[in-house]
């Protein structure tokens, strides 16, 4: 898929709550026909100490509007400027970056589990899947209630299952402890989320011979393979996440 550098108009900034928000972004010409995984470089202006793009994944997508979205945590002060955002700004990316999750073989039962900031792919991920006939449960995972994003989004999709590490909502704890990983048999897991979480979830699927493919945040710089900074160790040597990735099945990783 060939990538763009392209200048995109702001439609919308929702703020979800104090740590998160989501652009909303739309062109003069015909997005791309995304694929789930896959990810943004955002330049980020007016921010003199941020140099870097700051790569954020593809979060939702509308063909018939022509817009899609980006969910962002603000964890800087890059994306601290990036929630200032307002209808009518312009924000540069050079998109549509990585691979992609592979689709199930029909009749394949899914779960896909997300925790914190890494739910963000896996709403598109999850359309996707409806759309090829596969109605996936999901799993969420945050520290309390007052941070749960996207909840009412992800009900639209498929059977959502909650964690939260003080037990406002949902299951008490992690979302690697929660009852349906022994109570529900699944062919296929796809993770994002924290490194711990993501091993976690990589142990128990390798235990039990279950496919998984966990989409990795490591650090970007250019996202096209050219600095090196996101390498990450697997069976077939060292790889990029920005081109090789971001998604990985688990049995390549060296976790």
């Amino acid at each position: 898929m060939a990538k763009r550098i392209e200048d995109l108009k702001v439609i919308g900034n929702k703020r979800l709550n104090n740590d998160f928000f989501i652009l909303e972004l739309s062109g003069d010409t015909k997005i791309p026909d995304f694929k789930p995984g896959q990810f943004a470089q955002v330049r980020v202006d007016g921010s003199p100490e941020t140099f870097l793009r700051r790569p954020i994944s593809i979060h939702d997508v509308d063909y018939e509007k022509n817009t899609f979205k980006l969910l962002i945590q603000i964890a800087g002060k890059g994306t601290k400027t990036l929630s200032g955002l307002e209808n009518g700004d312009i924000l540069n990316l050079v998109y549509p970056l990585g691979n992609s999750f592979s689709l199930p073989l029909k009749n394949e039962q899914v779960l896909l589990v997300g925790g914190g900031c890494g739910i963000a792919p896996l709403l598109f991920l999850g359309r996707y899947l409806k759309s090829n006939g596969c109605v996936p449960d999901i799993l969420l995972g945050f520290r309390n209630s007052a941070r749960i994003i996207e909840f009412e989004e992800y009900l639209k999709i498929g059977n959502v299952l909650v964690t939260t590490e003080d037990g406002s909502m949902g299951e008490k704890g992690y979302v690697t402890s929660h009852s349906v990983f022994s109570t529900r048999q699944y062919n296929r897991i796809y993770c994002c989320g924290p490194d711990t979480m993501m091993k976690a979830v990589a142990t128990y699927c390798k235990n039990r011979n279950i496919i998984c493919e966990v989409s990795l945040e490591n650090l970007m710089a250019c996202g096209i393979g050219a600095c090196l900074c996101c390498i990450v160790d697997t069976v077939n040597g060292n790889l990029c996440t920005c081109i090789d990735g971001p998604v990985f099945n688990v049995k390549d990783l060296k976790w």
